[in-house]
């Protein structure tokens, strides 16, 4: 069994592994045609997290497949491994995933007052997906054959088909998003009660009740 560190290669030509531990465990595989194959046995999700940090903001093929990430990246602190496993261990992470836009809207550094550990489902309902909706606002949708604004909003309760709720039609995109965003309102609060960490729960009320598109 090989245990691969990868301690002395620079992750995205900028992270340094510096953990006095192997982050990676990898089991020889029979070779084929005289080339070894390894299979990976184990993996530190902490440094899983870490390399996807900075993959996000470093990888040129990352950047050209989600341009959202275009001018984000990592604050030095961070780009030792060892600072930000004790920031990791310091919060509430196991199960989570690294935010870095819900306590600061529109933000492009990683860091430790930038960021926080948030779960799937309040992810996947601070997700906006620009690119989705064309040149209207979010939440708003053109009927073309009815020549009219349509708002709908997607209900994180809701699993499977069926989750968009039909929120009304307007004659303006500016009324339908004003619908979409009163109603995404009462679903963050409701979302946030179920919250235990009230900084989380606190921001994302926030985020929408002082919306701004960014």
């Amino acid at each position: 069994m090989n245990k691969s560190g990868t301690r002395n290669k620079l992750v995205c030509g900028v992270g340094i592994n510096d953990v006095d531990y192997r982050v990676r465990i990898l089991e020889n595989l029979p070779s084929v045609d005289g080339k070894q194959k390894q299979k990976l046995i184990w993996e530190c999700p902490i440094y899983k997290i870490w390399c996807s940090m900075l993959h996000r903001c470093y990888s040129q093929a990352c950047a050209e497949r989600d341009p959202t990430y275009t001018n984000c990246y990592v604050c030095d602190e961070w780009l030792s491994l060892s600072n930000f496993k004790s920031w990791v261990e310091s919060n509430n992470w196991e199960g989570k995933q690294l935010d870095k836009d819900l306590l600061i809207r529109g933000n492009k550094v990683y860091s430790p007052d930038t960021c926080c550990f948030i779960s799937g489902a309040v992810n996947s309902f601070i997700l906006e997906k620009g690119g989705c909706r064309g040149p209207w606002p979010i939440g708003v949708v053109w009927n073309k054959k009815a020549k009219i604004f349509v708002a709908q909003c997607s209900n994180p309760f809701i699993k499977g088909k069926g989750r968009n709720k039909y929120l009304g039609s307007f004659p303006t995109a500016d009324e339908a998003h004003a619908a979409w965003l009163a109603h995404k309102l009462n679903l963050a609060k409701l979302l946030a009660a179920e919250i235990e960490d009230q900084k989380i729960a606190e921001a994302l009320v926030e985020r929408y009740e002082n919306y701004k598109t960014v």
